[in-house]
């Protein structure tokens, strides 16, 4: 044989190994994707076990959803790990995540927004979105809008829906720009035109009350509903709220009724709030008044204030609860910290009947309260 000949096969050989581990990963590739995960798993682990990061991305993302293995987060994390230190943005933005969710490892944002800030440089859509998200909150970076809308902008420019509804809300409440109703309805409508739910949502918004687009009652409705069919709890809650008022369509307590609850059990206070007014009320729905405070029990415990106000009128007045002067002691309160003039009124009523050690378990429970559900 040749020298030259001998060459050939010797770079030939060179380049065997990776040939073989990609059509490996691919063969994983394909039978992940028909939902054989043992088969992707014997594909792939020893491919990640050799340092091929496109393999180590893929058996951490099985780790991280417990697909053909059991869940586990510590573990996802590790080859997640692996993979980023090679340059994977895929990877270095599930580690971020990781770290912001405090999943597989200590939660922390520093260490999140930078394995983001590595992942976005690459071009990764969700890291930019996720490390405006961190800007915007100040988490593991300074609290910066103007960063945040930056980010924003570039990973809704590229088409992302996620970030186009978060650009209009920036536009919507001027964090980070000016505010601009015309500009956030703009971004409203790309997202939405891709299913963001959200979008659809405050789309509807801005047709119902003229915000940056002409008031139309028809594109409002259609927009609601788009969001409705997906499940999103406020859009439900609207449409509760159309039929309660017999705005463009038939008014009807009953249908009102019927898209409060299904809001409302999905936790949206609001909904929660309305729900309870009906069953109080007997519209609708025969009247209640257990029902009524069930409902507005859950939505004060969200610090929902108007619900606040009215469970303490319930205890106040011994209807639906067992009459209870401690218990609309402290609900008024907590309606009253919230803006609820009505409620600082009432809790002056209700102290004259109290005993002083009564008023202090009141406001013992207040403090409690508070302490467990500290202030955004």
């Amino acid at each position: 044989m040749t020298a030259k000949f001998l060459l050939m096969l010797f770079l030939m050989s060179l380049h065997l190994p990776a040939v073989s581990w990609v059509g490996k990963h691919e063969e994983g590739y394909v039978a992940f994707q028909k939902g054989d995960y043992a088969k992707a798993l014997e594909k792939w682990k020893p491919l990640a076990e050799n340092g091929h990061a496109q393999a180590q991305l893929s058996l951490g993302t099985m780790y991280d959803k417990g697909q053909g293995v059991a869940q586990d987060y510590a573990e996802a994390a590790k080859w997640y790990r692996k993979a980023a230190d090679q340059d994977v943005g895929m990877a270095q933005h599930n580690l971020g995540r990781m770290y912001q969710a405090g999943r597989g490892v200590s939660q922390d944002f520093a260490e999140a927004a930078k394995w983001y800030l590595k992942a976005a440089d690459q071009g990764v859509l969700e890291a930019q979105e996720n490390l405006a998200v961190m800007y915007e909150r100040g988490q593991g970076v300074p609290q910066d809008p103007v960063q945040a809308v930056r980010l924003y902008r570039r990973a809704a420019e590229l088409g992302n829906a996620t970030a186009q509804y978060s650009l209009g809300v920036s536009y919507e409440n001027g964090l980070g720009v000016a505010p601009d109703a015309v500009e956030a309805a703009k971004w409203f409508a790309l997202a939405a035109a891709q299913g963001n739910p959200k979008a659809q949502y405050s789309l509807g918004v801005s047709y119902d009350l003229g915000k940056g687009l002409p008031q139309n009652d028809a594109e409002a409705f259609k927009w609601y509903r788009e969001a409705v069919r997906q499940g999103y709890a406020p859009a439900q809650y609207k449409f509760g709220a159309l039929y309660a008022s017999g705005r463009g369509v038939e008014k009807s307590p009953a249908q009102a009724l019927r898209w409060y609850l299904r809001s409302a059990k999905q936790g949206y206070a609001p909904a929660q709030h309305e729900v309870a007014g009906l069953y109080g009320s007997g519209q609708g729905v025969k009247q209640d008044l257990a029902e009524a405070a069930r409902w507005y029990r859950r939505a004060a415990q969200q610090g929902h204030v108007p619900a606040q106000y009215s469970l303490g009128l319930m205890y106040y007045n011994g209807q639906g609860v067992r009459q209870d002067n401690v218990q609309a002691h402290l609900w008024f309160s907590l309606a009253a910290e919230g803006g609820e003039m009505e409620a600082v009124s009432q809790r002056d009523v209700v102290t004259k009947l109290m005993s002083p050690e009564d008023i202090a378990k009141a406001e013992q429970l207040a403090s409690k309260w508070r302490a467990a559900r500290p202030a955004p």
